[in-house]
C-alpha cells in the first residue's frame, strides 16, 4: 500500500525518527555504495586516459566536459518525468544500474573514445537518477527534518568516496600496480547498490490525480512554470556562486604548488571527503534550527574565506588545514541547498525543481573552470582564487534578497 507524501519513510514500521531509517537509510547506504565504485576508477583515470592510451589533457578536460553536460540536461529533464508520471523510484533505479553497468567497462576500454562513451553513459546515470532521488528524500521525512535527512546522504555518499580510493590502492597493491582489473572489480559495490534500491527503496509519491487538460494539440513539455514566486531567485543567487565554484581538481594543483608531494595527493583528497562527511550531519541540524538559508549563507562565507586562504597560503601546512576547512563549507551548503529547493517548490512539482537546482549548478560549472583555468594561466593562481570569492560574496548579496520566508523553516 502507497504512503502518504511527507509523512512515510519507508521504513516497514522501523522505529526511531524517519531521518535515520527507511528511504533516508536506504538511499544513504546506495549512495555509499555507488559512491565507492565511483571512487575507485575515477582519481585513476587520468592516469589510465594519459598513460595507458597516451591521450592528453585535452582530452581528458573534453571527456570530462561532456560527460558533465550530458548529466546536467538530464537532471532537468528527469525531474519533469517523475513529475508527470508520479513516480520516482524506477528513475531513481535506472539511474543506479546504467552507471553501475557503464563504469566497469573502462577495464576493456581501447581508446580515449570508448572512454567517453562510457563516461557519458555513467554521467547519464547521474542525470536521470538525482532530481528523482532528490525529491523521493524530501518525501520521506517531515519538512522540519529535510536538513539532517539531506545531511545524512551526504554523510555517507562522502564515506563512499573516503572509500573507494583507498580498496583502490589495496587492489593495485594486489595486482602490481594493474589498473584495468581495478576498474572491472568497481561492479561489484555498484551491483549491490542498485540491488538495495531494489528490495529496500519504497515509492512514496502517490501519483497525481488524472484531470482533465484542454486538447492545445501538443504535448506538455518539461518547463520552470509554477515553481513558485521566490524559488527562481534563490537559483539565481547558486548559479552566480557556480560561476565562482571551480572544479576541485585546481586545489589538488595548487596543493601541489604549494609543496605537498604527489604521493600524498590521494591523502589530501580522502581528507577533504573525510572532513565533507563529518560535517554534512551537523550542517544539515544546523538548516532545521536556524532555516536553510541561513546556513547556506554561512557556508558560502566559508567558501569565500577559504577561497582567500588558497591565495595567500605559502606552504604546504596552510594547503592541509584549508582542505579540511574546506570540507565546512560542503556541510553548510550540501544538505541546505536541497532542504531549501524541497521547502519553495510545490509538492507535486518538487521533481522538476531539484532538476531545475541541479541544471543551475551544472550549467555554471563548465564556464566557472574555464575562466578559472584561463585567469590561472594569465595572473596567477591568487587571482583566480580571489575571483572565485568574490562570486560566493556576489551570490551570498543575491540570496540576502531572497525573502526570509524561504528559510524553509516550519
Amino acid at each position: 500500500m502507497r504512503e502518504e507524501a511527507g509523512r512515510s519513510d519507508g521504513g516497514g514500521g522501523a522505529r526511531g525518527p524517519a531521518w535515520l531509517r527507511g528511504n533516508v537509510a536506504w538511499l544513504s547506504l546506495v549512495s555509499f555504495l555507488n559512491d565507492a565504485a565511483s571512487e575507485m576508477i575515477y582519481p585513476l583515470l587520468p592516469l589510465f586516459l594519459t598513460g595507458t592510451l597516451g591521450a592528453g589533457a585535452a582530452v581528458l578536460g573534453a571527456i570530462e566536459g561532456a560527460a558533465e553536460s550530458a548529466s546536467s540536461l538530464l537532471k532537468l529533464a528527469s525531474g519533469w518525468v517523475s513529475d508527470r508520471f508520479g513516480r520516482r523510484k524506477p528513475l531513481v533505479t535506472i539511474g543506479y544500474a546504467l552507471a553501475a553497468a557503464a563504469r566497469p567497462l573502462i577495464a576493456i576500454a581501447a581508446s580515449p573514445w570508448h572512454v567517453l562513451a562510457i563516461r557519458l553513459a555513467d554521467r547519464t546515470g547521474k542525470g536521470v537518477r538525482a532530481a528523482p532521488r532528490d525529491a523521493l528524500l524530501a518525501a520521506s521525512v517531515a519538512a522540519g527534518e529535510r536538513g539532517r535527512a539531506f545531511g545524512i546522504h551526504r554523510a555517507a555518499d562522502h564515506a563512499g568516496a573516503v572509500l573507494g580510493p583507498v580498496l583502490a590502492s589495496l587492489l593495485l597493491l594486489v595486482f602490481a600496480g594493474a589498473l584495468r582489473p581495478v576498474f572491472a572489480l568497481a561492479a561489484i559495490p555498484g551491483a549491490i547498490a542498485v540491488l538495495v534500491i531494489v528490495l529496500r527503496v519504497r515509492e512514496n509519491v502517490p501519483a497525481p490525480a488524472a484531470r482533465p487538460r484542454p486538447d492545445t494539440g501538443q504535448q506538455e513539455r518539461p518547463s520552470l512554470h509554477g515553481l513558485g514566486a521566490i524559488l527562481p531567485g534563490y537559483l539565481i543567487a547558486v548559479f552566480v556562486f557556480t560561476l565562482g565554484n571551480a572544479t576541485d581538481a585546481f586545489l589538488l594543483l595548487r596543493a601541489h604548488d604549494l609543496g605537498v608531494p604527489a604521493a600524498a595527493v590521494p591523502l589530501l583528497w580522502s581528507a577533504l571527503h573525510v572532513s565533507k562527511s563529518l560535517w554534512s550531519v551537523p550542517g544539515g541540524l544546523l538548516a532545521d534550527r536556524i532555516g536553510a538559508r541561513q546556513a547556506i549563507l554561512a557556508g558560502w562565507a566559508v567558501y569565500a574565506l577559504t577561497y582567500v586562504g588558497f591565495a595567500v597560503a605559502t606552504t604546504a601546512t596552510h594547503a592541509w588545514l584549508l582542505f579540511l576547512a574546506y570540507g565546512l563549507f560542503y556541510g553548510l551548503t550540501e544538505a541546505p541547498e536541497k532542504a531549501l529547493v524541497a521547502a519553495l517548490a510545490p509538492e507535486a512539482k518538487r521533481g522538476r525543481a531539484f532538476g531545475a537546482f541541479h541544471f543551475a549548478i551544472g550549467v555554471g560549472a563548465l564556464p566557472a573552470s574555464l575562466l578559472f583555468g584561463i585567469l590561472w594561466q594569465r595572473f596567477g593562481a591568487p587571482a583566480a582564487f580571489v575571483t572565485g570569492a568574490g562570486f560566493a560574496l556576489a551570490a551570498c548579496a543575491l540570496l540576502l534578497r531572497v525573502p526570509a520566508r524561504a528559510d524553509g523553516l516550519p
